[in-house]
């Protein structure tokens, strides 16, 4: 044994490696082997050939308009969540009596869920809920607007619940900016949104950019919202909507399979695009405090 370790050790390789398998094996069983399975399942159709789930996809409009109306979601729900968070988190990362209590009902959201947000939607927003009752009382509508259900339903869905994520991701990264830099600046004559614009903002990128792509890949794959708050059959008709109707409707495996991987080719391109944007604003460090 100790022979064994010495030339592990040459080859640097040591026992505290080991504690990396257990984590390798999870990854292995809960996201290679499923990701490679789903993979082959989606060229294994029953007819049309090797490549016939795609072209089962990507023929029929109503399916491949499920890309279209996932994007129109998930983009701008990602962008209002991150163009919401920098003021916010802007704001809040230096101290300030109530700091914590500010956090921690701006994170509250995380703890609700999506089933439990949808439902608030559906008392605040729906035709019979709080919003509608009041301004119909108020006389300044005749009829109940219809913000559920639809398009709006599910953006605010996606806006409520996406928002705490993007703000304490934010929140960390603006933390490790240095602070000096502004008060360099600042002693310079520089105000504030010259100080934000051409310091904070070039540092800042990096995790703008990588929120961005968290909270668009946590959006993309809206599921809940687009069946409780959303039209699941008409105008929120998402792209998770369409694998499971393949998967556990039409019990086409192989199909829902290559639904799943159009999926995840869209997700990455664009993550790929978002990511080499960000090299246009900033290519060095985030210039943390450490």
């Amino acid at each position: 044994m100790t022979a064994l370790r010495h030339r592990l050790a040459e080859r640097g390789i040591d026992r505290q490696l080991l504690l990396l398998v257990p984590a390798l094996l999870c990854v292995l069983i809960l996201f290679i082997y499923p990701f490679a399975y789903g993979l082959g399942l989606s060229f294994q159709p029953s007819q049309g050939g090797v490549f016939g789930a795609y072209r089962e996809f990507f023929a029929d409009a109503y399916q491949r308009d499920t890309i279209w109306t996932t994007l129109k979601l998930s983009l701008p729900a990602a962008f209002l969540n991150v163009a919401a968070s920098v003021p916010i988190a802007y704001r809040m990362r230096g101290r300030f009596r109530g700091k914590r209590l500010l956090t921690v009902l701006l994170v509250v959201p995380i703890t609700l869920g999506t089933v439990l947000t949808a439902e608030g939607l559906l008392n605040f927003l729906g035709p019979t809920g709080w919003l509608n009752r009041t301004l119909m009382s108020a006389g300044v509508i005749d009829e109940p607007v219809r913000l559920t259900n639809n398009y709006w339903g599910v953006f605010f869905s996606l806006v409520i619940t996406g928002f705490p994520f993007a703000f304490l991701l934010i929140l960390s990264y603006l933390s490790g900016i240095d602070p000096t830099l502004e008060r360099a600046a600042a002693t310079l004559g520089a105000g504030w949104w010259p100080r934000f614009h051409r310091i904070t903002l070039p540092l800042l990128a990096p995790g703008l950019a990588t929120t961005f792509c968290l909270t668009f890949v946590l959006a993309f794959s809206v599921f809940p919202s687009a069946v409780l708050v959303g039209d699941p059959a008409g105008t929120t008709r998402v792209i998770s909507i369409a694998a499971y109707h393949a998967a556990y409707e039409a019990y086409d495996y192989p199909l829902a399979s290559a639904i799943a991987v159009v999926m995840g080719v869209v997700e990455l391109a664009v993550v790929a695009a978002v990511l080499g944007m960000r090299s246009l604003f900033y290519t060095g460090s985030t210039g943390g405090k450490g």
